[in-house]
């Protein structure tokens, strides 16, 4: 089995395949540090449609060149975890440098662009050169949707694929697929929290947040609901800290002048104290969403999550990311900024979620083409091989 790199992990291996927060046991390392946790999902999933038998990273920061050359030698490829990294504001510390030492091939698994709300998307020449670079060392660059292949052919990269995110495809199964029960059946539901947005690509903060406010408290009033966070600090403490930092959590939501205007009323604040998760363990995140009747909400990879284990999700879709993961899986959107209401019932419809069916069984093979094109060593499962026809 391969010998492999990840460039830009998220988190600490265990047990081979499992991804979990740095230093995890030591939650007071890491209680006042902001990390998606998203990422470590991805990071995860991408190890789990991987044979491989050894695994270490890449370094971009103050790099030895001549261990460099030692990779060469030792390891069969590098991958770059899917992310967010095509965006006006991406660092990538000594990356140009590293990649063009490098001989084996880097692959992109399912990277992504950001828009702006306004504007062009303007890429920095560091940017630019660490896509190309990719590109040329590879058969194809893997890209999660529509908009993130046009900007990086807009930059002379043709080889592009569109394979969506490796999180979907975690339980390696080209045939799941979400079937609704009775709504009337439905009793425990997840909301992916993002209370934390920026300006730079949500429209409209004042009715990204108060519609935020409005869905979780509805949902909590009809449902057995779990407040699913990401990574914020101040809802970490509230679900994992000790007495006095959940008040200074709540103390410092309420000199936020965005979260106490328009999200943290007294309902949110109860809430808040009592219905809270958070994990630094990727798996404790999968067996909440498996015991769950439906997710949804605002998160990307915490709503892909709840879909790779059969469990029914709907996207609130506000920015670039959002709307090209929806549209790349058809999975069923609502668009926070439509000025409409939101309504379960409307999106409790069987055949939206067939065309959810339908096209991750096609992005699976992509996935997989993908990764057999790169000659990349796959769990992922072939298409079936038909029996050979008798002729008389």
């Amino acid at each position: 089995m391969a010998r492999i790199l990840v460039l830009s992990p998220s988190g600490e291996v265990y047990d081979h395949d499992n991804v979990r927060w740095y230093d995890h046991a030591n939650l007071a390392s890491h209680m006042d540090h902001y990390h998606n946790i998203g990422d470590a999902f991805v990071f995860d999933s991408s190890l789990k449609l991987l044979n491989f038998e050894k695994l270490d990273v890449l370094p971009i920061a103050n790099p030895d060149m001549a261990m460099i050359d030692r990779l060469n030698a030792e390891y069969d490829y590098v991958f770059l975890r899917g992310s967010n990294y095509v965006h006006s504001q991406m660092e990538w510390e000594q990356a140009v440098q590293v990649l063009r030492r490098l001989k084996i091939p880097v692959i992109a698994f399912g990277i992504g662009a950001q828009a702006p709300v306004s504007g062009k998307l303007e890429l920095s020449e560091d940017t630019k050169t660490v896509l190309r670079l990719m590109a040329d060392s590879t058969a194809s660059i893997g890209v999660r949707g529509v908009y993130s292949a046009e900007i990086l052919n807009e930059i002379g990269i043709k080889n592009v694929r569109i394979i969506g995110c490796p999180t979907a495809f975690r339980a390696n199964n080209p045939n799941l697929a979400i079937r609704l029960p009775a709504l009337d059946t439905v009793r425990k539901v997840g909301v992916t929290l993002r209370r934390e947005v920026s300006p730079t690509y949500a429209q409209d903060i004042q009715r990204y947040l108060t519609f935020h406010r409005d869905l979780v408290k509805s949902l909590a009033g009809r449902f057995d609901t779990t407040l699913m966070a990401q990574g914020e600090i101040e809802e970490k403490k509230l679900a994992l800290g000790t007495a006095q930092q959940k008040e200074e959590a709540i103390a410092a939501l309420r000199e936020n002048g965005w979260a106490n205007e328009w999200y943290l009323d007294a309902e949110m604040e109860a809430l808040y104290r009592s219905r809270m998760f958070y994990s630094d363990v990727v798996a404790e995140y999968e067996q909440l969403v498996r015991r769950l009747d439906l997710v949804l909400g605002y998160r990307l990879h915490g709503n892909l999550m709840a879909l790779a284990n059969g469990t029914p999700s709907i996207y609130f879709t506000y920015d670039s990311r959002t709307v090209e993961f929806a549209e790349t899986f058809k999975i069923p959107s609502f668009d926070v900024f439509s000025g409409k209401d939101f309504r379960l019932e409307e999106y409790w419809d069987q055949s939206l979620f067939d065309r959810f069916n339908a096209t991750y069984a096609r992005v699976y093979g992509a996935m997989r083409d993908f990764l057999v094109e790169n000659k990349v060593d796959t769990k992922m499962v072939g298409p079936a091989v038909q029996p050979e026809r008798k002729v008389a």
